[in-house]
């Protein structure tokens, strides 16, 4: 977290959020899977709470946690449990306006209002994810040939060389070539976990794990937010985005897992 911190003072909220892929190395480290399951209830209460209404909300929970004590043992365990569950939402409900609106900066919030539909702002906020939208659509089955797209040909999609650049591979090579794109990530992410897992180092294997999560985190991030699934994040395409720091670093974290992977045979502690 101290990393992740210094680089939120940078102002840098994508990069800083690439921390949180390491989660899926505590995971396979020992890490409980409740506490996976809790953050993702917390994540979707949070975008639920941005949609519906708080009382709405707050209902469902109460009804949801009425409907287990009656279903479930009635033990003092199970009903502080429902309880407590009951309680932490409702907190979390009432939470999320403080931290939308005192935690997040003006343009983070616009454009997560733009991303779950309760404001369009096609020439502002809007405008990026609209035009990679146009442009992976144009694209077809199979695109519109190398160097085709009008769209990324006119420059009508802004940052389509660093982040938006999927939309380039969606209008010039279509349905096909991006799942060719996808599917060469998701093998480059399994060889990772299976050079992981061949381990007798646990340095070595977690090294791994946080190199899968890494890629795995980008590729999520960067694809999501083109095609308006995920808010508009400022994080590059591994190997695909235009710049030299992130191909730098990607390429040196593959290479020091190689190098590392050389030594499998020793077991270091």
């Amino acid at each position: 977290m101290i990393p992740a911190a210094i680089i939120l003072l940078q102002n840098d909220t994508g990069s800083a959020l690439v921390f949180c892929s390491f989660v899926f190395v505590m995971y396979r480290e020992g890490l409980s899977q409740n506490v996976l399951i809790i953050g993702f209830f917390t994540a979707l209460l949070f975008v639920l709470s941005l949609m519906i209404s708080k009382t709405i909300l707050i209902g469902i929970i109460l009804m949801l946690a009425l409907l287990s004590v009656l279903l479930m043992r009635k033990t003092r365990k199970n009903i502080i449990t429902i309880v407590v569950f009951a309680l932490a939402s409702s907190l979390v409900v009432f939470s999320v306006s403080y931290i939308y609106n005192n935690a997040l900066q003006p343009h983070q919030r616009q454009r997560i209002d733009v991303l779950l539909g309760k404001q369009t702002d096609l020439k502002g906020a809007g405008y990026n994810v609209n035009q990679s939208l146009i442009a992976i659509g144009s694209g077809g089955f199979t695109g519109k040939g190398y160097l085709q797209g009008t769209q990324t040909k006119y420059d009508f999609v802004p940052e389509q060389s660093t982040d938006f650049i999927f939309c380039t591979v969606g209008e010039e090579w279509g349905f096909a070539g991006t799942a060719v794109v996808l599917i060469l990530f998701l093998g480059l992410i399994y060889r990772i976990l299976f050079v992981a897992e061949r381990q007798k180092s646990d340095y070595t294997r977690i090294y791994a794990y946080g190199v899968a999560s890494i890629f795995f985190f980008h590729l999520m991030v960067n694809i999501g937010m083109t095609i308006g699934l995920l808010p508009v994040i400022g994080i590059p395409l591994p190997f695909f985005s235009y710049g030299g720091s992130s191909l730098w670093s990607f390429t040196i974290l593959l290479f020091v897992l190689i190098k590392l992977d050389s030594y499998r045979t020793f077991v270091f502690r």
